[in-house]
């Protein structure tokens, strides 16, 4: 007999392996985020120039407990010297626009450093850098002074010429342009013709060669622009040695040679003017040449 497949009997299912629900992840509590450090970042220069000063106190410490001479102290010493070479660099940068040259200001400026360290006192409470840097920077100051300028400038004038730089600067910035004479005059209450002298004296740092050639306008050196040969020069050294010898002649010889060559006189004329014989002038002025040869070391 044929069945329907409508009609065939639903089979049963199998039953299924029940599988539990999953069970609710706990909600994750919110972690708080570590707060951040408030305290500003010391930047790497400040923290330097703190180990710098714990490092120079530690050393004096160390110093002062040991023997001036000794290798131990000689030691000490030099490494003070080293830590506070920063120091000396500092100072120095304030003469970058004096146009010498910066090794030569920072040996300078060492020798400061080395006063300094030998004269300092621990005990008294002051920072080192507080008591070295106006010995330093007066170290430098000296050296500019007694060495660097090649014509010696009175101290009141380079004093002044410091105040003027400064009024340029502060003048510059606010008109935006170089200032004139006299509003550096104005600005400093004095009078024009010292601020003129003020810029003559800082220009004698550096003396300039008058054989020279001037660059880039491609005309001569100087001494061929602003000097010229003077015809008479060669006439000077003769003249003074004429005027010594006609002093020794007589009189009457002076005379007859100053008729004859700064009158311009003939001997004719001469012979009339002193009433004697013109033979007579001639002898005399060979006579009065003769002398004048003897007595010219020169050509004797």
């Amino acid at each position: 007999m044929t069945v329907s497949a409508s009609t065939a009997p639903p089979q049963e299912e199998a039953p299924r392996a029940s599988t539990p629900a999953p069970a609710q992840a706990p909600a994750l509590e919110a972690v708080p985020e570590p707060a951040p450090d408030t305290a500003p970042e010391v930047p790497p220069e400040r923290r330097r120039g703190a180990d710098t000063r714990a490092l120079t106190q530690l050393l004096f410490g160390e110093l002062k407990e040991l023997r001036p001479g000794t290798p131990e102290h000689n030691r000490v010493r030099g490494a003070l010297i080293e830590a506070n070479l920063p120091l000396v660099r500092y100072a120095a940068a304030r003469f970058r626009s004096r146009n010498e040259p910066m090794e030569d200001v920072v040996q300078v400026g060492t020798i400061g450093l080395i006063n300094a360290i030998d004269r300092f006192d621990p005990d008294r409470g002051v920072q080192f850098p507080t008591f070295a840097m106006p010995t330093v920077i007066g170290e430098i100051k000296r050296y500019f002074r007694d060495n660097v300028r090649t014509v010696h400038v009175p101290r009141r004038l380079h004093e002044l010429w410091v105040q003027v730089n400064s009024a340029t600067e502060d003048l510059t910035t606010a008109f935006g342009r170089t200032p004139t004479t006299a509003e550096i005059a104005e600005r400093l209450r004095i009078g024009e013709d010292e601020v003129l002298s003020c810029i003559e004296a800082g220009r004698s740092y550096h003396a300039t060669s008058l054989e020279a050639a001037q660059e880039g306008d491609g005309l001569p050196g100087l001494l061929d622009r602003l000097g010229y040969e003077d015809p008479a020069l060669d006439g000077v050294e003769h003249r003074d040695l004429v005027r010594h010898l006609l002093v020794q002649l007589p009189e009457r010889e002076q005379r007859i040679l100053l008729l004859r060559y700064y009158s311009n006189l003939t001997q004719s004329q001469i012979s009339a003017e002193l009433g004697v014989s013109q033979m007579h002038v001639s002898r005399l002025l060979a006579r009065s040449f003769q002398r004048l040869r003897s007595a010219n070391r020169i050509e004797a």
